[in-house]
Order: C-alpha cells, then sequence, then structure tokens
C-alpha cells in the first residue's frame, strides 16, 4: 500500500483514520494523500438566488483551513511523507477521481455532522465504484497494526474475492489471516467459490491461512463476524461488500449495511 488516499473531513472519526494512515505508511514506506473536498452545493429551502449560499461558503471555507491547518501541524512531526490536494466539489466524486492511482482509500463510517453511525452514502459511493479497496475506520480505533491477525469473511461470492485480491498486501503483513464462513449446512452447495479456493490463491502469494467454519446463530452475520475477529484479536475484517444490489440493502438490510452501521473495528471493503 504505496499511495494511500485519506479522506479528510470534520467528522468524529477523522482523527482515528489519520492515525491509521500514518501507521499503514510507515510498515509499507507508502506516501499520504490527504483529500480535503468542500462542496459548494449548499442547500437552503426556498434560497433561489442563493444568498444563503454565499453566507455560508465564507464559514465553511474558514473551518476547513483550520482542518487543514490543525492536520498538517501533525502531519509535519510523523516523518511520512505526504500531500494535500484542497478541491471543491461533492467529496465522493473527488475520491473517486483521484483513486486510480491510489492503493487503498481510507475514510470514516458516518459523514461529519452525524450522529457518528453510518452508514454514509459517501461510503457507499466510493465501495461501489472506486478501483481499489476502501478501509472504513471507526472513531475508536488507536492504532492500526499490520502486523497482527487479520480475519477474511468469506460466502463464495465474486464480491468476497475482490476483497481478498485487493487485502493480499495488508495481509501479507499479518502474522496470522483466517478465512472465516458463516453459513448454514443448506447452504453449503450455494457456495460459488469454497474457501479452499480462496485459501489456495492465498499460498500462491505465500499467504498462509486458517479455514474458520462459523455455525449460523441467531444473531446477525455482522455481530457474528465482529465476535470471531476480537475473539481472535484481529486488527482487520475484510469482506466483500453490496453482494446484494445496494438499494436492496437499504430497503431490506444486509451485512455490508449492518457491518458499516456500527463497526468494532477498520474493515476493508471492495465489490
Amino acid at each position: 500500500m504505496k499511495s494511500i488516499l485519506l479522506h479528510i473531513d470534520h467528522d468524529k472519526a477523522m482523527q482515528a483514520r489519520l492515525q491509521v494512515a500514518l501507521d499503514i505508511a510507515r510498515a509499507t514506506n507508502g506516501h499520504i494523500t490527504c483529500l480535503q473536498a468542500i462542496s459548494y452545493e449548499v442547500f437552503a429551502p426556498g434560497d433561489f438566488y442563493g444568498s444563503a449560499i454565499a453566507a455560508a461558503m465564507p464559514v465553511i471555507k474558514e473551518n476547513a483551513e483550520k482542518l487543514r491547518a490543525e492536520i498538517e501541524r501533525e502531519l509535519e512531526h510523523e516523518g511520512v511523507p505526504w500531500d494535500w490536494r484542497f478541491v471543491y466539489g461533492i467529496a465522493p466524486h473527488r475520491l473517486l477521481e483521484a483513486s486510480p492511482l491510489a492503493d487503498i482509500v481510507i475514510v470514516g463510517p458516518a459523514e461529519a455532522g452525524s450522529d457518528g453511525r453510518g452508514p454514509s452514502a459517501l461510503v457507499g459511493d466510493v465501495v461501489l465504484k472506486a478501483p481499489v479497496p476502501v478501509l472504513v475506520v471507526p472513531e475508536g480505533t488507536k492504532s492500526f497494526d499490520v502486523g497482527a491477525p487479520m480475519l477474511v469473511a468469506w460466502n463464495g461470492s465474486s464480491e468476497s474475492a475482490h476483497a481478498l485480491r485487493a487485502a493480499v498486501p495488508l495481509l501479507a503483513c499479518s502474522c496470522k489471516v483466517m478465512l472465516a464462513c458463516v453459513v448454514e449446512e443448506s447452504e453449503r452447495a450455494r457456495f460459488d467459490l469454497p474457501s479452499t479456493e480462496g485459501a489456495r490463491y492465498l499460498s500462491r502469494h505465500g499467504i498462509d491461512c486458517e479455514i474458520v467454519e462459523i455455525p449460523r446463530g441467531e444473531a446477525a452475520v455482522a455481530d457474528t463476524l465482529f465476535s470471531a475477529a476480537q475473539l481472535r484479536e484481529c486488527g482487520l475484517l475484510v469482506m466483500g461488500a453490496y453482494g446484494h444490489s445496494r438499494l436492496a440493502e437499504l430497503i431490506m438490510g444486509g451485512v455490508t449495511r449492518r457491518m458499516l452501521s456500527e463497526p468494532q473495528m477498520p474493515v476493508l471493503l471492495a465489490h
């Protein structure tokens, strides 16, 4: 992960993902690109002539400049190479524009001004459209140890395969990799790709893994995966995102949606 694209905003998880970006950059001799997007599309009902936008933009810019100054002061003493991109526009659009030459995009689970709980529209847009994996870092994350155990959620889908492949640079640093399946006996035959295929793929990259089968209990799959990862002292959970359509997940719920609503550790996603 040499090229790390870090989303800069005022949300509650900003400091957490900054620390994670620094930890990954140090471990991989990587470079952090800080992308701060300021939207000029300030919505005010009935503001036909843009007076609210004109009044709000100076305040928005001032707050953005304060945040930039604070983070730049921190970065100056970290010994990690970085650059800053200050752009106008909608954050997901600007992140996607910058993502083709990134190795990973790091975002928070919720947008600025929210109650800190996701999932955010930004995460959904970037995960679905970015050509690189997206690392979602929750507020409580203090650090990121690339050598810690890592758990890969496996359900035999193309999305889980994409996530596994995208995570290889990080999995290669881990002291222990686990490929975890949460499945009922009746569902085993439905796997497009068995977990043994995922393990075989990792072995070609010199990564040994343990296949873990977790019985499906009454808890939600997302909660079961988090519990399994925490029990094994994992520092990262890897999973494929939006196996169903995103609209279906929004309406009916789903593993990705629940996973992003209250992530309990950093989650690496790919679609």
